[in-house]
């Protein structure tokens, strides 16, 4: 059983920064990519920023300049760091973690609960 738990989201004022993060708890799992999607209220869930397990990054063009994903394989935890923030950046952030269990060779992709995002002064 792997779980994913975010943290890190709340109210900020346009041009402001927050940090999210996204840790990975159980055992006996190895992680591949990781990313983090957001979803606006009444819009489709729509990709942030990816990180493979070596450190390959790609961003949404809305957000590249202004975030930036990151990943500590030590801690099973992903970041996104999220600078110059604008009304339209609020939305729930939702990690994923692709995760594969060597003894089994099961291999799924995991949610976290998503965190809330508002950008607003």
């Amino acid at each position: 059983q792997v779980q994913l738990v975010e943290s890190g989201g709340g109210l900020v004022q346009p041009g402001g920064s927050l940090r999210l993060s996204c840790a990975a708890s159980g055992s006996g799992f190895s992680i591949n990519a990781m990313g983090w999607y957001r979803q606006a209220l009444g819009k489709q869930r729509e990709l942030v920023a990816g990180i493979t397990s070596g450190g390959r990054t790609n961003y949404a063009d809305s957000v590249k300049g202004r975030f930036t994903i990151s990943r500590d394989n030590a801690k099973n935890t992903v970041y996104l760091q999220m600078n110059s923030l604008k009304p339209e950046d609020t939305a729930v952030y939702y990690c994923k973690a692709g995760i594969s269990f060597p003894l089994s060779r099961y291999a799924s992709d995991y949610w976290g609960q998503g965190t809330q995002v508002t950008v607003s002064s």
